[in-house]
């Protein structure tokens, strides 16, 4: 008879960045920032703001706004993108690239999520941005999911993925792709069989939820996001990649916060704010499959890489240690966040370097 192992009463790896982050801007990203910037060394920015961050001075500036608001003992690095639209023109790209700010461009199909409006509505007539990327290796970030109303919402990835996605990484041979917040069976699959220049973020989320949680005790705004959360059977491949140790998939939280008021209304924001309980939930979802070993991998290594990046050099450590979440987090005038996992107890918290023990939430 096979002797149970005993569990892990702590972990230590190098510390982590995050591949998918939204801070949004004033007062709401003051208060959501230190959840980020406190346990992980770098995240990549999201540009989906009002208005977007279109172009390499308005990248640089928001860089700077970012680090007007991190506590001066916090090292941090944000790292910028640029939000691609129908006017993007490839010496935009090149200034970009030059600045020294942007490390990558995000592809939103417009109308596709939060502040998506603007985004691209003709990937063909973009293919001489796509080639500017290729030519200054800055990856291209795709929020992968057609926007036309007639595909069910819960097959909008699989139908990008052969509709544009495919035809894309075809035509242009040399371009750098990530497939951010991977969903589906389909896209796992997808990943693993393409070029080595393609890569996915998968966020804690959809490795712990299925589409059930948006509905248990009746209509739960706070499991609403984009893409939707989808059945179990693509939660259990996205646990598998995940955790597989291939270096295609990495973390990216895509935290996405929305205060309260938002999120419950007649049309609630897509999003789930998770980065107070980031690494911590993907603790449990990497205990879950039984691959803690696989952890520093997937969140501290496989990014940096496929970017082009040393990865830190300091580390954190997961404690084991009972860690209450709770119902909502302070974002001062501009309202209230709920958390992931609000209200409940996580098994791990965060310990880092010079900094004490964090219990994230």
């Amino acid at each position: 008879m096979k002797t149970p192992s005993t569990p892990l009463t702590s972990l230590t790896i190098i510390r982590p960045d995050d591949w998918h982050l939204h801070l949004r801007d004033g007062e709401l990203m003051a208060a959501v920032l230190p959840f980020t910037a406190r346990v992980f060394g770098r995240a990549v920015v999201m540009p989906n703001l009002r208005p977007p961050v279109t172009t390499a001075a308005a990248a640089a500036a928001y860089y700077d706004r970012i680090l007007d608001v991190m506590h001066p003992d916090i090292d941090f690095t944000p790292l910028m993108t640029l939000y691609l639209t129908d006017t993007t023109t490839p010496a935009e790209i090149e200034r970009a690239y030059r600045g020294g700010y942007v490390v990558a461009a995000k592809l939103y199909p417009a109308g596709a999520t939060t502040n998506s409006d603007e985004g691209l509505t003709d990937l063909k007539r973009a293919q001489p941005v796509f080639e500017a990327l290729a030519a200054h290796g800055l990856p291209l970030l795709v929020h992968g999911e057609v926007t036309d109303p007639e595909v069910d919402i819960f097959d909008r990835e699989a139908v990008f993925l052969e509709r544009y996605l495919a035809p894309l990484l075809d035509a242009i041979p040399a371009l750098k792709v990530v497939l951010e917040h991977v969903t589906t069976r389909q896209g796992v699959d997808f990943v693993l069989a393409g070029p080595d220049r393609l890569a996915a973020t998968i966020t804690a989320h959809h490795l712990l939820l299925n589409r059930g949680a948006m509905f248990q005790g009746g209509l739960n705004p706070h499991a609403y996001c984009l893409p939707v959360l989808k059945r179990e059977e693509h939660r259990q491949a996205l646990l598998r990649a995940a955790t597989g140790g291939s270096p295609k998939f990495f973390l990216g939280t895509d935290s996405a916060p929305h205060v309260r008021s938002t999120k419950e209304t007649g049309c609630g924001c897509a999003g789930i704010f998770s980065a107070p309980t980031a690494l911590a939930s993907y603790a449990a979802a990497f205990e879950q499959a039984g691959a803690l070993d696989r952890l520093e991998g997937f969140a501290s290594l496989h990014g940096p890489a496929f970017y082009g990046l040393a990865p830190n050099r300091d580390a954190i450590t997961l404690t084991r240690c009972p860690c209450p979440v709770p119902p909502s987090v302070s974002a001062g005038e501009a309202g209230e966040l709920v958390p992931l996992a609000a209200g409940r107890t996580l098994a791990w918290s965060v310990e880092c370097p010079t900094r004490g023990l964090i219990h994230e939430g």
